[in-house]
């Protein structure tokens, strides 16, 4: 039944996104996992869309803040305010006490403000004048940023980075899915097309169904095995953490229950393994090679296991 109801948020939100159904899905996958998504793109190919319509579809309440160099850690936080009528200070709540949020152009802020969501993503909670207060469960955050380079933006630091659980691009859609688009152009918001299909309460418990997927000792190794074979590489600077490792395992397990197994394949494995590495390795300085070569060299060098 879980199972099932998982399908039909896919098939809500393909509604409105289309032609991206491998990125949906690997959306849904990262937050049955518990994860957090960070979306590196272009602006304007519907990744707000994207957020709202996984806010409709799984019935979270879900908030979007803008990020620039003017806001504020409290902005997210929340902060306290004296009311004369109360003749006390009353805390007013920040932009992160919601289950869904979309932090947009999230490189475009300063670094104390990233470093405020950062921990607020690790901790689902937020310490303001001493006093601390635990965010909405489920807790899940899409993050975007433009491309390295653009104007008026930061680099993420490598720590931070390693919090988000997978990263990917949305991309262009292609030529018929572009057409469809453009065909359906109207005044009515497309998100209002989505339907909800569950609730928060009912998605916590779908998030716990995914720790009970069972994983061979040989697809263990075969998963270690991708994540050491980046620190070895001779042309990355630094390669995976551990929080890969684990990360690696939760999707794995998550796709397979998916997929509507209780157990994982190498499969499974090796085609999570991109989108959970390619945000946590660095190249070095001289080379010029792409991570994606590198990452593809890795999963063919390492043996995958038969069953």
């Amino acid at each position: 039944m879980y199972v099932e109801l998982a399908q039909k948020v896919l098939t809500e939100v393909n509604r409105v996104i289309l032609g991206k159904e491998q990125e949906v899905r690997e959306v849904l996958t990262a937050f049955l996992a518990d994860g957090h998504v960070l979306i590196e793109d272009i602006p304007g190919v519907g990744k707000t869309t994207l957020a709202a319509a996984f806010a409709k579809a799984l019935g979270f309440d879900s908030r979007r803040v803008q990020f620039t160099p003017d806001v504020m850690p409290s902005d997210l936080t929340g902060f306290s305010v004296y009311s004369s009528e109360e003749k006390r200070f009353v805390y007013h709540e920040g932009s992160v006490f919601c289950n869904l949020l979309l932090a947009d152009e999230m490189n475009r802020t300063s670094p104390k403000t990233q470093s405020a969501l950062l921990e607020v993503m690790e901790e689902r909670k937020v310490s303001v004048e001493g006093i601390t207060r635990a965010v909405p469960q489920p807790f899940l955050v899409i993050a975007t940023q433009n491309p390295y380079g653009s104007i008026g933006t930061q680099s993420l630091p490598e720590a931070q980075m390693d919090r988000f659980m997978v990263m990917l691009t949305l991309g262009y859609p292609d030529f018929e899915s572009e057409l469809t688009m453009a065909k359906s152009v109207s005044s009515e918001n497309k998100v209002d097309k989505v339907q909800s299909v569950i609730t928060p309460e009912l998605f916590r418990t779908m998030q716990e169904q995914i720790h009970t997927v069972f994983i061979k000792d040989e697809v263990y190794r075969y998963l270690l095995e991708l994540v050491t074979a980046t620190r070895n590489h001779p042309y990355l600077e630094c390669g995976a953490s551990p929080r890969a490792t684990i990360a690696l395992v939760k999707m794995a397990k998550a796709q397979a229950w998916l997929d509507g197994r209780d157990y994982c394949t190498p499969n499974d494995v090796a085609q999570q393994f991109p989108y959970v590495i390619s945000h946590r390795i660095t190249l070095s300085l001289s080379e010029k090679t792409q991570k994606q070569q590198i990452i593809e060299e890795i999963a063919a060098s390492v043996k995958k296991p038969h069953f």
